[in-house]
């Protein structure tokens, strides 16, 4: 079995459950953004104090309001309620592999059986909601025997590859990551699924307990599911998909990517054979999988990915006139389309200390996001700023 006990980030565990979830509840405040608070502050009561003047210095007109405590405490007693538990970075629930991407989960809710990612190597299967009956059955009979090869196989609980593979992977337990919150079933025709996967198997989300999914939050989704497994394998997918999405954010953080391949005339293979090209490894049989799981034992996954700078770099004393100094040039670099944080850094001169504290006051102000591959990009350029 894959172990990892390091950590990107300073563990959570010994945070308050209902600070942590104000936080990360906190309109502009995202995974990356959250443990960089965090990790600048020391504690997430004493980032959510600096959340008004942060945002003001990145040029928000009002200051930023965090989650009301009301509303964290309400969530945290719903999901009791519901027989969810609720689990912070760093945790001993929480999946080792997933403390190990770029932006992992503050916090994750679950309902089913935690061990199944304790004790066992994960495998994510996933594929097309629109997917062939060919493609369905042999995506179940492979998660079949996955699972009873002692692996937990992994996947997003939707139409189509997804739902055969957690059909075929019952007996042995598995995992359905989810983009709502814990408590919603969706698509709707899954709820005896769902029920059956809370009963024998697990599901998790990171997202608010009742919240609806939306197009944001399935991506987000994605990437959970990628990072708690060593490899991920794409059973049908067009070239433009969300499977595709789960394979990139599994290269990103040095897992296997592993496709298995189609008829070049049917649109719902071209993702997965691009994939092959690629370099993914070709999946005909489990025994191509379970191979490929035991080339990845040689994976650093205790290095830390591409792109990601170390959350000590938040502890850096920088004053004021710094930052002044900084801001603009900062700013006039950044535009309306995605540049990379190191490459950011290095056209601007200026420390990364200095560079990430200016783009997180931005991103509190509401003026700066984040994209894949560590990039970052304004919402809006204020002409004043780069006359």
């Amino acid at each position: 079995m894959f172990t990892s006990q390091s950590m990107l980030y300073p563990s959570l565990a010994n945070e308050n459950l209902h600070n942590v979830l104000r936080l990360i509840r906190t309109l502009n405040v995202g995974p990356v953004t959250f443990f960089q608070l965090i990790s600048r502050f020391g504690t997430a009561k004493a980032a959510l104090d600096a959340l008004p003047d942060l945002s003001m210095r990145g040029g928000r007109r009002n200051p930023l309001t965090a989650c009301p405590g009301e509303i964290a405490a309400l969530e945290i007693e719903n999901a009791r309620r519901y027989g969810a538990t609720m689990v912070m970075y760093g945790a001993p629930d929480y999946p080792k592999l997933l403390q190990l991407i770029n932006d992992p989960p503050p916090v994750i809710s679950f309902v089913g059986h935690a061990h199944l990612w304790q004790n066992h190597d994960m495998i994510a299967i996933v594929g097309a909601r629109n997917a062939s009956a060919n493609g369905c059955n042999f995506a179940g009979k492979l998660a079949k025997e996955l699972g009873e090869s002692g692996l937990t196989v992994v996947s997003g609980l939707a139409r189509g590859i997804d739902s055969f593979v957690h059909k075929g992977s019952l007996a042995t337990g598995t995992i359905g990551v989810i983009a709502g919150g814990i408590d919603n079933v969706y698509p709707p025709e899954n709820a005896p699924l769902y029920k059956q996967l809370r009963e024998s198997g697990a599901i998790i989300s990171e997202q608010p307990f009742g919240s609806l999914p939306f197009s944001g939050s399935f991506p987000g989704r994605n990437r959970i599911i990628a990072g708690m497994c060593v490899g991920t394998v794409v059973a049908e997918a067009a070239l433009k998909s969300g499977s595709l999405i789960t394979a990139r954010f599994a290269m990103e953080n040095n897992r296997e990517v592993l496709a298995v391949p189609g008829s070049p005339v049917d649109p719902r293979s071209k993702g997965c054979n691009q994939l092959i090209r690629q370099g993914a490894t070709i999946v005909e049989s489990a025994g191509d999988v379970l191979q490929a799981i035991t080339r990845s034992r040689n994976i650093p996954f205790g290095e830390k990915p591409p792109a990601l700078y170390d959350a000590n770099i938040m502890q850096v004393d920088i004053t004021d006139s710094e930052l002044a100094g900084a801001r603009r040039v900062v700013i006039e670099k950044l535009g309306v389309t995605g540049v990379a944080v190191d490459e950011l850094i290095e056209q601007c001169n200026i420390s990364a200390p200095v560079v990430i504290t200016i783009l997180l006051e931005l991103e509190l102000a509401g003026r700066l996001k984040r994209s894949a591959g560590n990039k970052v990009y304004l919402t809006e350029i204020l002409a004043e700023e780069v006359a």
